[in-house]
């Protein structure tokens, strides 16, 4: 039952026959809670699926990223001025002219890399297992390199259609040099300049042009896998438990702290259901405090969050619990989202750091007691299938409403039996309450006087004991005024 029916059978003094100044109250609710009464509690859309692919390659620095940016309108990959920036296969819905599509950026592609480097390019050219079409860039400044030629050699025996984009044109001097790129042997080169949008139009007609049909674009879609998004500080094992559950190497795993640098979209199947995993950048210190592309992959994973419905907040369990984790806890509690608690690497704690652990997460991690915890192995797979259960509990709570009429009944109980501290020689009376929204869970109490913090504490504390709620925060505000007195606050 949504907030306005609610309205309606308070107002028809059906329901709990609540009295129409409680319909005001409850309607004033629903207003500052922030409510939406048209909402119907549909899930969060996750990526187009079926709809073409286009991959973007090249070497590291020739502006991938920046390409994709201009495509996508927004500043979605992370961009700075250093080569190596971007490492994963990153997946991003474009649309051009009405049409979809699916553009995937990559990171530099140098055929004879070793190391990190090495797995990089390999993504990229994992790329093209998926892609429909591939955006082959090439910087116009520096010319066709030898990798560059490389990288064309291995295009040609893909068989893909190749757009060969001749980037940094940014004016008409440059023309000549794009027009040499012509001995790649890909066709006419297409020069642009990613920076400042120049020919991006004509590139984005030839992409759809190398395209099979791509799909209409679809406003206002609400369907697709749940959302959830995988964080925690750095070298924890994001990127390798995601990689364990997808059943590939969809994301760089190295011992250097800090290899993820943008979100990674993969969609996987966690008991017997598709999820939309997204492994973020580690959060090694507070945003305002990063640099460089620290900093902007630090918005990146708060982004990431926002557009999650679940977050799993991985933390090490073979160290201890640190400030920096509790501070990544904080940030999904402050956003709202259902939370599950993942200890990795539990197939290398032994007892002693067990009964440790045991007594740290009383101690630092009582706040969210409430949080579902599963003790995981990226390495080994140990109960990675205990994940879904973990994610359902805390989904189902953080979309639980508890009618207005029962609410009602359950709260003048808890009063009677435990009633508020007096302030100033008064006690404060709780005359109504209400759900305000859902998603996280918001509630709405209003008193003829201010409740102590420690009263609303024991109030969530008996919500969660008597109504559940695991895996979800919960708010509870107040709104003090006088019984009889309808007037809203200025």
């Amino acid at each position: 039952m949504t907030v306005t029916n609610e309205l309606d059978g308070l107002k028809r003094g059906s329901a709990a026959g609540h009295s129409a100044e409680q319909a005001d109250w409850l309607a004033e609710a629903a207003e500052l809670a922030g409510f939406d009464p048209t909402d119907d509690g549909g899930e969060f859309g996750g990526p187009a699926l079926g709809q073409p692919v286009v991959a973007v390659v090249g070497r590291p620095n020739v502006g991938k990223s920046t390409l994709v940016n201009r495509v996508l309108g927004r500043r979605a990959a992370v961009v700075e001025d250093v080569p190596g920036v971007t490492r994963d296969r990153i997946a991003y819905d474009a649309t051009w002219n009405g049409r979809r599509f699916t553009l995937v950026d990559t990171g530099g592609w140098e055929p004879d890399a070793s190391g990190l480097a090495a797995q990089v390019s390999e993504q990229a050219r994992a790329a093209l297992d998926t892609a429909d079409a591939v955006l082959f860039i090439v910087d116009v400044v520096t010319g066709a390199t030898d990798a560059d030629e490389a990288v064309a050699r291995v295009l040609h025996r893909s068989g893909l259609p190749v757009i060969l984009v001749a980037n940094k044109v940014d004016d008409l001097r440059f023309e000549a040099d794009a027009a040499a790129l012509w001995s790649l042997g890909l066709g006419e080169p297409h020069p642009v300049s990613a920076l400042h949008g120049r020919g991006s139009g004509d590139l984005l007609d030839a992409v759809l042009a190398a395209l099979p049909e791509a799909p209409r674009e679809v406003f206002a879609e609400t369907t697709g896998p749940r959302r959830v998004a995988l964080i925690g500080r750095p070298n924890v094992g994001k990127s390798s438990l995601l990689n364990k559950i997808a059943g590939s190497r969809r994301s760089l795993v190295d011992e250097v702290a800090g290899t993820t640098r943008d979100p990674v979209d993969e969609l996987v199947t966690v008991g017997g259901q598709q999820w939309m995993f997204i492994d973020t950048a580690g959060l090694r210190r507070r945003v305002r405090e990063a640099s460089g592309a620290e900093y902007y992959s630090s918005l990146r994973t708060a982004s990431a969050l926002e557009a999650a419905e679940v977050a799993i907040v991985l933390l090490d369990a073979g160290e201890p619990l640190t400030e920096q984790d509790q501070r990544v806890i904080s940030m999904v509690v402050d956003a709202g989202r259902a939370l599950v608690l993942a200890f990795n690497k539990w197939d290398l704690v032994d007892e002693d750091r067990r009964l440790t652990l045991e007594r740290e997460i009383v101690h630092d991690l009582g706040r969210v007691a409430w949080a579902p915890r599963v003790n995981v192995s990226a390495r080994t797979g140990r109960a990675t299938d205990r994940l879904a259960p973990a994610l359902h509990t805390a989904l189902d709570s953080w979309g639980t409403r508890v009618p207005t009429g029962r609410l009602n009944t359950w709260l003048g109980e808890v009063v009677a039996a435990t009633p508020p501290p007096p302030r100033g020689g008064r006690v404060p009376k709780i005359l109504f309450a209400t759900q305000a929204g859902v998603r996280p869970p918001r509630f709405v109490v209003f008193t003829t006087g201010f409740l102590e913090p420690t009263y609303r504490r024991f109030l969530e504390r008996r919500l969660r004991e008597d109504f559940g709620f695991a895996g979800s925060p919960i708010s509870i505000s107040v709104r003090v005024r006088e019984r009889g007195d309808r007037r809203r606050p200025s």
